[in-house]
């Protein structure tokens, strides 16, 4: 998914810090863009907050008529330095890749690609889609793995259930699942299913931070309630987590990792450590599809080739006036 918004650093969120440790991080609407907008509701970053562990961008969609939001129909662009991670619970997503992938996103499966030195790809609904739910994040790559060749891996994890709840972790580890899928720093991805009025205290990796976003029903996390569509973050130091859903129960997405400890610089769709280096993607993507010459093409591709016949590539906006700042 490309992000529409030209400066991530600039995003204004509410933020409430309780005495439970816990924060929350409220969603804005941003449209995906084109004259029937499909709108998504961004919780990560935030002025206040760039990352939880190496996770840098969240976007929660839906569930959205297809026939009313026009659907997910975002052309090739471009990414660095980041993986993507694409996670549904209603419709089907058809990915391509300039690194020769080709898959349909599907709900319970995680894809996730790896943008490594750069990558090209475009995402668009299904024509079946009638019912599109689900959410896009990103993770940033450490600087000893952001410059390796793009790949590509797609995992579907078997269910873990307890008394009232069922588990399905994607990246990482909990309660005895682990994710073969490659990850460059110790992260954690899963969905949580927890039916009407169920309590579960997850055991947590204590040098994680943690991040809960509620996609449907009611959650009260440690005590402190979360609201539907809200982010809650938790620091390192949490051995475990309490969750408590209310009568209509709850689905939520819990993501983790060990502090990132690098600065990065995040703008569009690039992840970096420099603006000179945004700059320079910036600059070699539009060289790439010839917006700014007429040219495009040619040998030593950062992004890659991409198959004849596609919708036109997004051009790069504008940078901004201003030096982008690393933050982290």
């Amino acid at each position: 998914m490309s992000n529409t918004e030209v400066a991530p650093q600039e995003i204004l969120c509410e933020a409430d810090e309780t005495r439970s440790g816990v924060e929350l991080l409220v969603p804005r609407q941003v449209p995906l863009g084109g004259p029937r907008a499909m709108d998504v509701r961004r919780t990560l970053p935030q002025r206040q907050r760039s990352l939880i562990g190496a996770w840098c961008f969240l976007d929660h969609y839906g569930p959205d008529r297809v026939g009313d939001s026009g659907g997910m129909k975002v052309p090739r662009h471009p990414h660095t330095g980041l993986q993507t991670v694409s996670w549904l619970f209603t419709g089907e997503i058809e990915h391509q890749d300039s690194a020769g992938f080709h898959a349909a996103v599907r709900p319970g499966e995680v894809n996730l690609m790896t943008a490594g030195r750069g990558i090209s790809h475009s995402e668009y609904s299904t024509p079946d889609t009638t019912v599109l739910h689900g959410a896009q994040l990103w993770v940033a790559l450490p600087d000893t793995a952001r410059h390796m060749a793009p790949t590509f891996e797609h995992y579907r994890p078997e269910p873990v259930s307890g008394k009232d709840w069922t588990l399905r972790v994607f990246l990482g580890a909990l309660s005895g699942s682990v994710s073969p899928v490659t990850t460059h720093t110790p992260l954690l991805g899963a969905e949580l299913l927890l039916e009407p009025g169920a309590e579960l205290t997850l055991d947590t990796d204590a040098s994680f931070e943690h991040g809960l976003l509620v996609d449907s029903g009611t959650l009260v996390l440690n005590g402190h309630p979360v609201p539907k569509d809200s982010l809650a973050y938790l620091p390192t130091g949490h051995g475990s987590l309490t969750l408590a859903a209310g009568s209509d129960g709850a689905r939520v997405l819990l993501i983790g990792g060990e502090p990132l400890g690098e600065k990065i610089v995040m703008w569009w769709n690039f992840v970096g450590r420099s603006h000179e280096e945004i700059v320079a993607y910036r600059a070699q993507w539009q060289s790439e599809i010839g917006a700014e010459d007429g040219a495009g093409g040619g040998a030593g591709l950062r992004f890659g080739p991409f198959p004849p016949g596609q919708p036109a590539a997004l051009p790069a906006p504008a940078l901004p006036n201003a030096r982008i700042k690393p933050r982290g």
